[in-house]
């Protein structure tokens, strides 16, 4: 077997690594296997990890009856909204282990909605998803919309019905999080590394944000220092906010993994739908770990640059710097790529996420490390990523001095505790400019490619 050389630098750069972690005090608790007891009649328990591909064969099964699907955390349950109260289409969920829930709006009623939210209130500032816990869309509009913006929205929710939508006042401003500091560096602006992916030709690359790809063209891992990765491929606003970032010389090696600080590390073995009630953990630069749940699925968030859809929207709080960061399951399942939202980690707010799944098909790479064999999306792409691998963080990383995050870590893979509980030092992002939405030169291209 033929060793390639690893450059020291570039072996730094784990999946999500930053160079200080907040005081997130966090357990990553080991996940319970999803249990039946055999009698279709009562709900089984789910990881909620694998709920989301029983709701899609239910989904698939159900037709025109299926109106949504959520996480039960509390019970460990899948809940399955249903239009009717057709005593065959309840038989078929319960076989299937989970519970149905009969309520008044179908999709496709939900989503002609969305439409008209769409068609007569895109405005910068708003934002929707479909919460099928309540059944209804969910409309934020942040501090920015007031007067006849206000107004205009109000009155468009207000006709849909308040059994269809629902609009709520977020006191902070829907932004995306790029900022200047630490983690992975292009010119002024710091965004995080999300997950290690090979590109469809074999290269290794990673994901982040699509701003971030488009605002910057080249990235390092340390501020000021000459660059590691050139954006292969970038879209934002539109359909989604992602870039495929490849690593300039081929030979690096990357690990399958998320760096949650303190030496401790999250082994990504699988990527995973999002699922409404879900638990989530995300890792950025400038908070550390945090955690929540998912809150509405298909977002459509109006950032002031341009309309972004098909996000996912959690509680989970983020601040600039954060953007690309990796969103994932306790037990190593890739979920998201961190957006834009409003609120800090302070006050706490609303974070919007970009899908993997959509990520890795429109850009054609997979999950996992490069050399790591077969590394499909559902696969861990384990590859060189071994327990000593796992933990390296984002070298260079303070504001502006270098330093490595946590290497070394011991393997923190699927359903092993990991309690980043103690605080690092201060990352010092005050230190570099601040490259936000409104500084990045007019560079937002859905699409832009690149090739080296």
């Amino acid at each position: 077997m033929s060793h390639k050389r690893i450059p020291k630098r570039k072996a730094a750069i784990a999946v999500g690594g930053v160079a200080a972690l907040g005081a997130a005090a966090l357990l990553l608790p080991s996940a319970n296997a999803s249990q039946s007891n055999g009698d279709a009649a009562t709900p089984r328990t789910f990881k909620s990890g694998d709920v989301s591909n029983v709701a899609s064969m239910l989904a698939s099964q159900l037709g025109e009856a299926f109106a949504g699907s959520y996480y039960d955390a509390a019970n460990k349950q899948l809940v399955i909204n249903v239009v009717g109260n057709n005593s065959n289409v309840v038989n078929q969920i319960e076989r299937a282990g989970a519970v149905a829930h009969q309520v008044q709006n179908s999709t496709a009623e939900l989503e002609a909605a969305a439409k008209t939210l769409k068609a007569d209130a895109t405005i910068p500032g708003t934002a929707w998803s479909v919460d099928p816990k309540t059944n209804e869309i969910r409309v934020t509009a942040d501090s920015t919309v007031t007067g006849d913006k206000w107004n205009t929205v109000e009155s468009t929710v207000e006709k849909l019905g308040s059994d269809v939508a629902t609009l709520k006042k977020s006191a902070g401003t829907l932004k995306t999080f790029v900022d200047g500091g630490d983690a992975i560096f292009g010119g002024n602006a710091r965004c995080s590394l999300g997950f290690n992916v090979t590109a469809g030709d074999g290269s290794p690359a990673f994901l982040t944000a699509g701003h971030c790809g488009v605002a910057v063209a080249q990235w390092s891992d340390s501020q000021g220092g000459a660059p590691i990765a050139t954006v292969d491929q970038a879209t934002f606003p539109g359909d989604g906010d992602f870039a495929l970032v490849k690593y300039d010389d081929p030979a690096t090696q990357t690990n399958s993994a998320v760096n949650v600080g303190n030496g401790q590390s999250v082994q990504i073995n699988q990527v995973v739908e999002a699922a409404v009630g879900q638990q989530v953990f995300r890792m950025g630069s400038t908070t550390g770990l945090n955690d929540g749940n998912v809150t509405g699925l298909n977002a459509t968030v109006n950032y002031p640059e341009g309309t972004v859809t098909g996000l996912i929207q959690t509680d989970v709080c983020a601040e600039p710097g954060d953007s690309g960061g990796s969103l994932f399951t306790q037990d190593g399942g890739a979920v998201g790529l961190t957006s834009g939202g409003s609120g800090d980690c302070t006050a706490g707010g609303e974070t919007f996420f970009q899908p993997v799944t959509t990520a890795l098909a429109a850009t054609g790479a997979t999950l996992g490390a490069g050399d790591a064999g077969d590394a499909g999306a559902g696969d861990a792409g384990a590859g060189d990523a071994g327990a000593g691998d796992a933990g390296a963080g984002a070298g260079d990383a303070g504001a502006g001095d270098a330093g490595d995050a946590g290497a070394g870590a011991g393997d923190a893979g699927a359903g092993e505790a990991v309690d980043p509980s103690e605080s690092a030092a201060d990352p010092g992002a005050g230190e570099a400019a601040d490259a936000g939405a409104g500084q990045q030169e007019g560079t937002h291209h859905k699409s832009r490619k690149r090739h080296q």
